[in-house]
């Protein structure tokens, strides 16, 4: 197993273990929260463990390169950038209001760290290929290309071109994670990874919540080949951590309450005050 190389992260100040909260601070009616939850482990395995990037240098031209496709829900994904420094946790609670970094979508020419603008699906696998093939045309044979997708998302033809390409092409550079969560309409016989092995990419599953496996899975070399890693999700699992975050939200917002009423009564205590005589 290749030697895990982990982010650079001078400075950072959460881990995994505060994500919840960090999500909480996120609100709206277009959290899409079961899609956040799904994805929150491969993404902190990622920036933890295996990406080589860094918010000191976000455009060094060796670094390695993220594409969130599955961009609806990207509460998880921002919650992780924030608690690796790429922005402010200040900013969290801002998501999806106007003039705020944070859309309901991400927007790479808005977000710190973010490589490309996602949302509608079907395209993250492409543009990943294409970056794939011109890191390998300008001679830059260390950066790598990490693109995350959905199940669902298999759906969408782009991805099966970008596939076969891939393969045929042998983009070593490039690792694809499928977030499989039992979302797609008509499933795959023999398993997602059969879809992608039969093209010629080096494939493997893991447990979509077990961090060792996933960094495992992850790290494998893959000589003349591109990778995918099926990341399986339980429904369960998923639930869970969604409702982790929303009790978290709760907590939170009982905490601010209760703030709010101490200090409505130590100012209608001091105005009472004021007002008596010497």
């Amino acid at each position: 197993m290749l030697v895990c190389m982990t982010t650079s992260t001078a400075g950072a100040r959460y881990g995994f273990a505060d994500l919840p909260a960090l999500m909480s601070l996120m609100a709206g009616d277009e959290k899409h929260d079961l899609a956040a939850a799904s994805t929150l482990d491969v993404l902190w395995v990622l920036y933890d463990r295996v990406l080589r990037v860094s918010p000191e240098a976000p455009g060094a031209a060796s670094r390695d390169r993220f594409y969130l496709s599955k961009g609806h829900g990207p509460m998880a994904y921002y919650a992780v950038l924030a608690a690796k420094g790429f922005l402010s946790v200040d900013a969290l609670p801002g998501y999806g209001r106007f003039n705020s970094v944070l859309g309901w979508h991400p927007d790479r020419t808005l977000l710190p760290g973010a490589e490309i603008s996602s949302g509608s699906l079907g395209h993250g696998l492409p543009l990943a290929v294409g970056t794939a093939l011109g890191l390998r045309a300008r001679g830059l044979s260390t950066a790598r290309v990490f693109v995350l997708i959905g199940d669902g998302e298999l759906d969408e033809g782009s991805n099966h071109e970008a596939i076969a390409f891939a393969g045929r092409a042998g983009l070593d550079q490039l690792t694809t994670v499928v977030v499989d969560n039992s979302s797609a309409t008509h499933g795959w016989p023999g398993g997602i990874e059969k879809r992608f092995s039969l093209e010629g990419w080096s494939a493997a599953r893991a447990d979509g919540r077990d961090h060792a496996a996933l960094q495992e899975a992850l790290t494998e070399p893959h000589p003349g080949q591109p990778r995918v890693v099926v990341a399986v999700i339980s429904a369960t699992a998923t639930s869970a951590t969604a409702a982790s975050a929303t009790a978290a939200s709760a907590t939170a917002a009982s905490a601010t309450a209760a703030s709010a009423t101490a200090a409505s009564a130590t100012a209608a205590s001091a105005t009472a005050i004021s007002t008596v005589s010497p």
